[in-house]
């Protein structure tokens, strides 16, 4: 299993002795952190009898040098940089929610990776990063460790934030909403992969092939929070594109900038853009108002350039959900159901979530209404709460990151 790449999110993760994941990216720009081995009193190299080390031999993310008897790593993405290094053990910090109180520096420790070399755009200073943090489903990711010392359960969160400042919030648990929906996920997929079934424009289902979105090995739906703009199977582009522009054609001037469908607008697109709606198979539709497939460029005159976010994937019937769809919405990977679930949401609000009570039943906790606690001994785990920023990067290629 390979890689996400989340290049736009800075969780606030303390690392002893310094952030080693921190997930910046220098574009304000951000200084960036190394992590030294030698400065920490609990890191330790991971060697090739280490278990952990075996897992990721298991997926083909681990080589083990018999000379050092050191467990490395070599990983490539899929917009062709890549890294390798070596695999470190250190403690993660973090601040827990237990019985609806803060529990606040606890820890525990996680298989990490150095890096020792990097190529391709994460030599770029535009797309320099401190880390990449792994969130998928294999034996070797944040969630997947955490999950199997007791520590986190095997669900996890997030809620991003729309304007322009960036943020949200990510939490290692379930993020409870009465407007949730599921869909499953396609099973024995690397990435997170839905069944997109269909899309429909003003509530009319567009003349696609349901077969563009069948999941194969160079097919199907990601869900991927580490790509900024969408991507659309090139036969569901340009009738997608086609919609969007009939719709508007009495409303707006459209134009071509570098490529990609735009419109001159004067006025807001809320009052004159289509509802697009992704429909999944469980019956689950994803809702996107303009502001969620459209992205600003700039002004000419007194007139906006929105240009649409989704990007055709040229050669290739692969969709991917990057964050101009997923922001402005609670997502929730249920890992133990193998289903992901959406709800439009205000991502600057507390959102609340599944706790375990000191009595092991299930309660729901309001995030931003809870007090410190003191001690976390021998009480149940409940989920980990981490506050997150973000700077929005303009990608202009297709770029298919995998999960860690």
């Amino acid at each position: 299993m390979g890689q996400l790449r989340f290049l736009q999110w800075l969780p606030f993760i303390k690392w002893t002795p310094s952030i080693a994941l921190s997930l910046t990216v220098n574009y304000f720009p951000i200084p960036l952190n190394f992590f030294d081995t030698g400065s920490s009193s609990t890191s330790t190299l991971v060697s090739c009898s280490d278990q952990r080390c075996g897992l990721g031999v298991q997926s083909a993310d681990s080589i083990c040098s018999t000379q050092n008897n050191q467990c490395t790593y070599t990983f490539q993405y899929g917009d062709g940089s890549g890294t390798s290094g070596f695999y470190v053990s250190d403690l993660l910090h973090f601040d827990m929610i237990l019985g609806g109180s803060m529990i606040q520096n606890s820890s525990a420790p996680i298989v990490f990776g150095c890096s020792t070399l990097q190529t391709g755009d994460l030599t770029k200073s535009d797309r320099a990063v401190d880390g990449i943090f792994g969130f998928g489903q294999q034996g070797m990711s944040v969630i997947s460790q955490l999950s199997s010392q007791g520590v986190a359960p095997k669900v996890f969160s997030h809620c991003l934030k729309g304007n322009d400042e960036g943020g949200g919030i990510l939490v290692l648990g379930e993020i409870v909403e009465p407007n949730i929906v599921y869909s499953p996920l396609v099973p024995g997929q690397p990435h997170y992969n839905l069944h997109l079934q269909s899309i429909s424009v003003n509530g009319q289902i567009l003349p696609i092939d349901s077969a563009v979105f069948a999941t194969s090995s160079n097919r199907g739906t990601i869900i991927d929070s580490g790509t900024t703009l969408a991507y659309l199977a090139e036969e569901a582009y340009d009738p997608f594109v086609d919609a969007i522009t009939t719709a508007v054609s009495q409303s707006v001037r459209p134009v071509l900038s570098k490529g990609n469908q735009c419109y001159l607008i004067t006025t807001s697109v809320a009052d004159i853009f289509p509802q697009v709606s992704l429909n999944f198979a469980g019956g689950a539709s994803m809702v996107l108002g303009p502001q969620e497939y459209l992205v600003q460029q700039n002004s000419i005159g007194s007139a906006a350039v929105w240009c649409i976010g989704f990007q055709k994937i040229q050669g290739q019937s692969i969709t991917i959900l990057g964050d101009v769809v997923l922001k402005d919405k609670i997502f929730v990977y249920d890992l133990g159901g193998q289903r992901i679930g959406w709800a439009n949401y205000d991502c600057s609000m507390s959102v609340n979530v599944s706790a375990t009570s000191r009595t092991g039943r299930s309660e729901y906790v309001n995030a931003g209404q809870l007090s410190d606690g003191s001690s976390i001994h021998n009480e149940p785990y409940t989920l980990l709460l981490v506050s997150i920023m973000a700077s929005i990067l303009h990608v202009t290629f297709p770029s298919i990151f995998q999960f860690l």
